[in-house]
């Protein structure tokens, strides 16, 4: 192999360990944790996550942030994530325990849940075929300089997503991939991901509509937010329901 080719296996090889890929997987929520909360996750020793947690930061998987004693890791960017979460896909992943109490956490997650720094499961799914459906954005054209998976704003998208004070202009000209097709792991549709993905994500909280779940990825969408959504997407309460209802 040249030095100058991605070394596509040794970083397979580091998300193919299961202990490796509970880390990666429990930090898709964009949450920092802690070596210890992440041995419990792995269900290793904590020297053994020492030793996994090194290696993930050392392929560039993870990183590191300080904060006084502690040591926080997160992914390391969104890259990461959308690998991750393709790679679920790719695998036919489904939650589906046997007990009770885990198969309602696998519908919330189904319901909605956050891949990273933007919005998935039904919920994702459904916000991103409304603002397909109502022409908010298009596939970028091949002249665009786009890849398959990238998507452009429209007027009318312009229109949406100033009423919700998410400023276009200033994300499509940021490093990060702008608006993109991200296929979601248990619906086998996309959610929007990218800049304005992550935008629309960052709003919803800020404005109260999603609340994010104690322990999880999965989030729950309040009544404000059901009317938020009803006033500015035009999602009926039939189409919110079916978005929101668990699946089990």
């Amino acid at each position: 192999m040249s030095s100058n080719e991605p070394h596509v296996a040794k970083i397979a090889a580091l998300i193919g360990d299961p202990a490796r890929a509970n880390i990666l997987k429990s930090l898709m929520d964009g949450r920092a944790r802690t070596a210890k909360e992440l041995a419990q996750i792995a269900g290793v020793s904590p020297q053994t996550t020492s030793g996994h947690l090194a290696k993930l930061s050392e392929g560039g998987l993870l990183s590191l942030a300080k904060q006084g004693r502690h040591r926080y890791y997160h992914l390391a960017n969104s890259q990461v994530a959308a690998a991750i979460e393709s790679l679920m896909a790719l695998a036919g992943e489904r939650v589906l325990p046997k007990h009770h109490h885990h198969t309602r956490v696998a519908g919330a997650l189904r319901a909605a849940r956050t891949c990273y720094d933007h919005i998935a499961g039904k919920l994702g799914v459904c916000l991103f075929d409304q603002l397909v459906a109502r022409g908010c954005i298009l596939p970028a054209g091949e002249g665009d300089g786009g890849e398959a998976e990238d998507f452009v704003v429209t007027t009318a998208g312009r229109r949406l997503f100033a009423t919700l004070r998410i400023d276009v202009d200033s994300l499509a000209n940021g490093k990060r991939r702008f608006a993109r097709a991200c296929l979601d792991w248990s619906e086998r549709s996309p959610h929007l991901a990218g800049s304005l993905g992550a935008a629309l994500a960052e709003r919803c909280f800020e404005l109260g509509w999603l609340e994010r779940r104690r322990d999880s990825r999965a989030v729950t969408l309040t009544r404000a937010g059901q009317a938020g959504l009803a006033q500015h997407f035009d999602l009926t309460p039939d189409q919110i329901a079916a978005a929101m209802a668990d699946v089990h």
